[in-house]
């Protein structure tokens, strides 16, 4: 793959102040194996590759034969999203140290398992906040104002037969988040420039939030017009949105979801929009990624995007920096940039 130049300047390093100040020379690293699961950013994998003994998994045909091969030699582990170090994966590698999540996202990790075998673990937290919520924002507004419903109608000819119809607005819906983390909150901060009264829900109140709580995500929904999915993936979120929750939402209210996939229960998303029981949606993220249920491809009030919320070249770069910097730290020895575990 060719490389991908880094257009990362000095004020979004200052504004982050996360990435990691990378050596210009390659440190003496090449003989230490570092698994990459599946191809995620050609910046990360050439830099990678400079440093390290760089196996790339996707490319092995005997996946099984090429890890008892390899077991020894691999000393980390990079994942992202969709693939990261299970179980069996890591009874595998006994000489594994540490995995590297190329994503805030750690629910394709066994963090347990990680801590109970001493096996470090890192991610790559706020360089991607500002563009996920600056996609949440994205996908209300194409929602809401069938953005994308338009431009099919300008492209087609349709304009020219008549006005496209009417939508609803944004500025000053009452939003609802699920999850008040980074992500969460700086969604919040951008609603309220549109002037949108802000509601949240979290396992415990946020004491210094000025937001107002719901203890349970029914009330949440039922009490605002926008209900934005932003919380980690766990046993406790999975299909946190659920017929009860899209129900409460109600034939006006709009889903937003940032998070993953799996934390809506999607045929019951499914057949809600198919029969008007919700407004609309806008989804980044789906349970079954690359697959996406085709009922909802021919739906104007619905938004599809291929899971692109940090997908910029200056976060993704960023990213890549992040993991190869906690990457460099723990071989040589030095606190983790990002540590998890």
């Amino acid at each position: 793959s060719p490389k991908v130049p880094n257009p990362l300047g000095a004020s979004i390093i200052a504004k982050t102040n996360t990435r990691p100040n990378l050596p210009k020379k390659k440190l003496k690293m090449e003989a230490i194996g570092v698994l990459m699961m599946c191809p995620m950013s050609a910046y990360l994998e050439n830099e990678l590759d400079k440093r390290f003994k760089l196996f790339r998994f996707w490319n092995q045909p005997q996946k099984e034969e090429f890890v008892k091969e390899k077991a020894n030699s691999i000393r980390a582990i990079v994942g992202n999203a969709s693939a990261g170090a299970d179980a069996k994966l890591i009874d595998s590698l006994p000489g594994l140290e540490i995995v590297a999540s190329y994503s805030v996202g750690l629910d394709k990790i066994d963090l347990g398992y990680c801590k109970e075998k001493g096996i470090r673990v890192s991610n790559t937290p706020d360089v991607l906040t500002e563009d996920v919520a600056d996609l949440a924002i994205g996908l209300i507004l194409a929602t809401l104002r069938q953005i994308c419903a338009c431009d099919r109608y300008v492209r087609s000819g349709l304009w020219t037969k008549g006005d496209f119809k009417l939508t609803t607005k944004f500025s000053g819906k009452s939003v609802g988040i699920i999850g008040l983390g980074r992500i969460g909150l700086a969604v919040a901060h951008r609603a309220e420039a549109f002037g949108c009264p802000i509601s949240y829900y979290t396992r415990s109140e946020k004491p210094d939030s000025k937001y107002k709580y719901y203890s349970n995500v029914i009330d949440l929904a039922s009490n605002c017009q926008i209900l934005v999915v932003a919380c980690p993936l766990t046993k406790e979120t999975r299909h946190i949105i659920n017929r009860e929750v899209i129900d409460a939402l109600g034939p006006k209210g709009v889903l937003i979801n940032i998070g993953r996939g799996p934390h809506v229960d999607e045929p019951e998303l499914v057949s809600a929009l198919v029969e008007g029981r919700l407004g609309g949606a806008g989804l980044d993220v789906f349970e079954n990624e690359p697959e996406v249920p085709e009922q909802l491809f021919g739906l104007d009030n619905v938004v599809l995007l291929p899971h692109v919320g940090s997908g910029t070249v200056e976060t993704r770069n960023a990213m890549a920096d992040l993991v190869i910097g906690n990457l460099e730290a723990h071989f040589l020895g030095k606190p983790l940039l990002t540590p998890v575990v």
